[in-house]
């Protein structure tokens, strides 16, 4: 991977398509430094899979805080002399708060994120998984993860249409869209190595890759 050109990777997408397992990968294999959401730190997510009524504003809050504060850590740190992959882009954070808070909670939330939004670097790439609700619902359960007992296929559609609305307007760095729909590129290392090359001819600022393209 040449890094001089993608200093700064993110990996996005919904639950369960495998950004974090990704952008691990990545890291691991080219020395880069790894930014990673920790989503079981926050205390309200297992009820908020239970009740997202009542606990959408403090999961929101909390990864909102969560987020920024890792943020401003790493802006602390001399970021150009590392290349660094993250799991999260900051500025996909309100998809969450449009989805599952009610408008006055959101006009709450909105407030905070406008006065707290860091001056994070934009990214050299982002790379947005997608894959169908019900797959993602398959590997979420096959995980096994706790927390995540109680999340719904009716919750993932939603959340992927909102990931679908973001992206398709999204354009503050050049974003390929990969189907993760069959591409295992952490248990296939002919996957990740498809992926890598892919990233490596990237030419435009908005591609695409389908497994077998």
């Amino acid at each position: 991977m040449n890094f001089d050109k993608y200093n700064y990777i993110v990996v996005e997408g919904p639950i369960g398509v495998g950004k974090s397992s990704l952008a691990k990968k990545l890291g691991e294999s080219f020395g880069a430094q790894l930014l990673l959401e920790q989503p079981q730190e926050n205390p309200f997510l297992e009820r908020f899979y239970r009740d997202s009524a009542r606990f959408a504003l403090p999961t929101q809050m909390f990864f909102l805080f969560q987020r920024i504060n890792q943020l401003r850590d790493l802006a602390q740190t001399d970021f150009f002399k590392a290349s660094l992959v993250s799991d999260f882009l900051i500025d996909k954070d309100p998809l969450f708060a449009r989805l599952t808070l009610d408008d006055d909670e959101l006009n709450l939330y909105q407030q905070m994120y406008d006065h707290l939004h860091p001056q994070a670097p934009v990214p050299d790439l982002v790379i947005y998984l997608q894959a169908e609700p019900s797959t993602l619902l398959d590997r979420i359960r096959k995980r096994g993860v706790s927390v995540e007992a109680d999340i719904s296929e009716n919750y993932l559609t939603r959340l992927c249409e909102s990931y679908s609305r973001f992206f398709h307007h999204y354009d503050a760095a050049p974003l390929l869209i990969v189907n993760a729909e069959h591409l295992n590129p952490i248990e296939r290392d002919e996957d990740f190595n498809l992926l890598v090359m892919r990233i490596r001819n990237m030419r435009g600022k908005r591609e695409f890759f389908n497994l077998g393209e």
